[in-house]
């Protein structure tokens, strides 16, 4: 390969792609929240929905998480 990307200048791009993807979640789960409302709460089919993609929850906190703590740290 001719460029062969430093690390150095590899961490600023990271940096920037996982602020934004915590920046799209903080809007989503916002928006979500404004969606729902909390008479949601009380309907059988929401606690379906939460049952049936409680696996996909579970991935997605994960990732949340990395994204968090290398956000974290990196800007440190």
């Amino acid at each position: 390969p001719i460029y062969k990307p430093e690390l150095t200048s590899t961490f600023p791009i990271f940096h920037r792609i996982s602020g934004a993807f915590l920046a799209t979640i903080v809007l989503f789960s916002y928006l979500l929240c404004l969606k729902i409302g909390l008479i949601c709460f009380t309907y059988e089919n929401f606690y379906q929905l939460l049952f049936y993609s409680s696996k996909l929850i579970l991935i997605s906190v994960e990732i949340t998480a990395l994204a968090l703590s290398y956000h974290l740290y990196n800007g440190v």
